[in-house]
């Protein structure tokens, strides 16, 4: 069967999908992936390892002067993720840095974030921290980056835009410390908490990245299906609503997820909206490898799933109005 891939495309899905780190450890050892792949994917997986050290040497320097000032953080996705789902955080691409601090910290975290030499991306750089603030009540994060070494952090101050997602998600959270390598270690959210944050990470751009869903896929792989079961329940209770379902079915298709689970599996696919929720991701994941932006209307079908993320019309007035101003102050601020 492998003889019957498209090496090109493949390398190209791979990069769209930003899992190139994986597929470089899938090729390694194929010998009918033409070298010229191979060496291709070999290169941007050394490429992602070499930033995920500079990352983590950067992660372990924010932890001591967080803390040292006393401010709690959690560290979303990226490394953590890498090793929860993949036993190591070289493997796994990731963009930037995502912090999670109280929302009361955060003229304290802009301080300490431009004395380590970052300055703001989104919104446009501002010593003004009313205009910090202000962004923060409609988005989630904002952008800080660094010339040198080159990285972005995403500050969030919520673990979602719309705050009736997963609103009990804190920096103050059950949390879980995870060796990253070199001796550091940086603390995350627990795993009930983490997979309901995943979740709804996911679910708010629809899946359409492969990387996305790996990810939980990782995270999820050798559990058993009442483990699963425990921890779709607890996303429910924590706020997560479709979303949790969504994934489920989605990493299901994808990796078997659901094989010791069936009963949760037929749960969840007899609510309609979570069907199509699951049908719509599909359909993002597998079409032609292009930017949801670069479509026309290409991002509709986004900002359908993100309406039917929880029940009810005082979740989906929240989400329009959310959206509304989080687009006001993205041209204004």
């Amino acid at each position: 069967m492998l003889d019957q891939v498209d090496w090109p495309r493949f390398a190209r899905l791979a990069e769209f999908h930003r899992i190139e780190g994986l597929a470089a450890l899938c090729v390694a050892d194929q010998t009918s992936a033409p070298d010229g792949i191979r060496l291709t994917l070999a290169g941007a997986a050394a490429r992602i390892a070499a930033r995920n050290l500079e990352a983590s040497a950067e992660c372990r320097t924010l932890l001591k002067s967080f803390h040292s000032a006393g401010v709690p953080l959690l560290f979303l996705k990226g490394l953590t993720v890498g090793v929860l789902g993949y036993r190591s955080a070289m493997a796994k691409a990731a963009v930037d840095i995502d912090l999670l601090i109280d929302p009361a910290d955060l003229r304290r975290a802009a301080e300490l974030l431009r004395a380590a030499g970052y300055s703001l991306a989104a919104p446009r750089d501002s010593a003004n921290d009313r205009v910090l603030t202000s962004w923060h009540r409609c988005w989630k994060e904002s952008i800080w980056a660094k010339r040198s070494p080159r990285l972005q952090i995403d500050l969030h101050t919520r673990s979602a835009d719309n705050p009736r997602l997963i609103p009990s998600l804190s920096a103050h959270s059950a949390r879980q410390t995870v060796d990253v390598g070199n001796g550091v270690q940086l603390p995350t959210f627990a795993d009930e908490e983490l997979f309901a944050y995943l979740a709804v990470h996911g679910a708010s751009s629809a899946w359409f990245r492969l990387k996305w869903i790996a990810d939980l896929g990782g995270f999820l792989s050798g559990r058993s299906g009442e483990e699963i079961e425990r921890l779709h329940h607890r996303s429910q209770e924590l706020g997560a609503g479709r979303a949790a379902g969504q994934a489920l079915l989605l990493a299901d298709d994808l990796f078997g997820t659901l094989a010791d689970a069936p009963g949760l599996r037929r749960a969840l696919l007899q609510d309609a909206t979570t069907r199509r929720l699951y049908r719509t991701a599909f359909r993002l994941l597998t079409r032609e490898p292009t930017e949801p932006t670069d479509r026309l209307l290409g991002s509709l079908p986004i900002r359908w799933s993100q309406f039917q993320l929880l029940f009810g019309a005082r979740f989906k007035l929240s989400e329009l109005s959310g959206q509304v101003r989080r687009m006001l102050t993205r041209v204004t601020v």
